[in-house]
């Protein structure tokens, strides 16, 4: 039997729809329609894979925000690493990366059948072992995504410049969850009750990080891991909170999420980075979203040791990973979606990742995905 088996007992998921459907129709009395949004791409993914979305009841909607690193990272950041890697240097990236088309059409896959010298990584510590097995070449790990991978990254940083090592340096686009989360509801032009809360993340920023968007903005946030009884229960908690008009914050995944969440993780963070304004696809530029290597650790940083600056990008014509990252949009109200945009022919970032709400909705939700038309 398999750890996540307890998880996953069709009985007790049952039992919380059965409860989720109770909650919901005292809130529709209450208040009418609640519309939660999943802010991990992964939780998109474990509702479509677990079929949850065809067992929600009347009135409760969920929409896709902007949690997944891949889709939130701006177009202009592949064309620089393209031409990093078309320079000469060596591209240390995970896979997702990969087939991300550029307005133009071309891609980090492209560039390396050109010949470019594109490496996939499973951990931020292939970089390290590729910038060691080819001392006479330089290689750039591209380094996007939220708290999640940063310390990861950082960490494969300190055991380079530990061991001396100066052939590695990573081309960055981190980005903070909290800021994101307050712009689509500054936003306004899609009515968010509440948020479930990513896992990963919490478990460095931790769940009190969240006090800030209950507080500040009225709207309960309720930490979940990605088993159907996780996203369950944390719906049945957001449910309930609505409905009463409580803005809490809730922890759902206790077993792995702390309050204060991983200390020597955020002192990694506060040693290396410090808070910058980033690009969002789809939310523009947002002040202190993201992270920059500080200035004692210039030499650790691809845009500074290379003079190069990561253009602010285009999306392809037609495409709305934009709108759909921000919430406005659920991805089969894309016209392209289905049509020209598909996971063997991507146009754009949210068709490609694994976190990607499109490619969710193209794998798991059939029925509703349906091409418009």
């Amino acid at each position: 039997m398999r750890y996540s088996d307890g998880f996953r007992q069709p009985a007790a998921a049952e039992a919380l729809v059965r409860m989720l459907h109770e909650r919901m129709a005292v809130a529709r009395s209450r208040r009418g329609a609640i519309a939660v949004m999943e802010v991990c791409g992964t939780h998109t993914m474990a509702v479509g894979r677990h079929g949850l979305r065809r067992r929600l009841p009347e009135g409760l909607r969920l929409i896709s925000g902007p949690g997944c690193p891949v889709c939130v990272t701006d177009a202009g950041y592949i064309q620089t690493a393209i031409e990093l890697a078309e320079s000469g240097l060596g591209i240390a990236t995970f896979g997702d990366l990969l087939q991300v088309p550029t307005a133009g059409g071309d891609s980090l896959a492209a560039c390396r059948a050109r010949g470019g010298r594109v490496q996939v990584c499973y951990s931020p510590l292939d970089a390290l072992r590729a910038a060691a097995a080819e001392p006479g070449r330089e290689w750039v790990l591209l380094a996007i995504g939220f708290e999640t991978t940063i310390a990861p990254v950082l960490a494969t940083l300190q055991r380079a410049h530990d061991a001396g090592l100066g052939g590695l340096s990573a081309l960055v686009a981190f980005k903070r969850v909290l800021p994101a989360m307050e712009a689509v509801l500054a936003d306004g032009r899609t009515a968010i009750d509440g948020f479930l809360c990513p896992p990963h993340v919490s478990t460095v920023i931790g769940a009190a990080a969240y006090r800030t968007i209950a507080e500040r903005h009225g709207r309960p946030c309720v930490v979940a891991g990605f088993e159907p009884l996780d996203i369950l229960a944390a719906l049945v908690a957001l449910v309930e909170l609505v409905a009463e008009g409580r803005a809490e914050v809730r922890n759902e995944y206790a077993r792995v999420v702390k309050e204060e969440g991983n200390p020597r993780a955020q002192r990694l963070i506060e040693e290396w980075l410090e808070p910058c304004a980033a690009r969002w696809r789809g939310l523009g530029e947002l002040p202190n979203s993201g992270y920059r290597l500080r200035e004692d650790r210039a030499r650790y940083d691809a845009e500074r040791r290379y003079g190069v600056t990561v253009r602010t990008g285009r999306d392809a014509p037609g495409c709305r990973c934009g709108d759909v990252i921000a919430g406005r949009m659920d991805p089969p109200q894309c016209p392209l979606f289905r049509r020209m945009c598909t996971p063997d022919s991507p146009v754009g970032p949210c068709m490609v990742s694994s976190e990607g709400s499109c490619a969710a909705w193209f794998k798991y939700e059939r029925a509703e995905a349906a091409a418009p038309g």
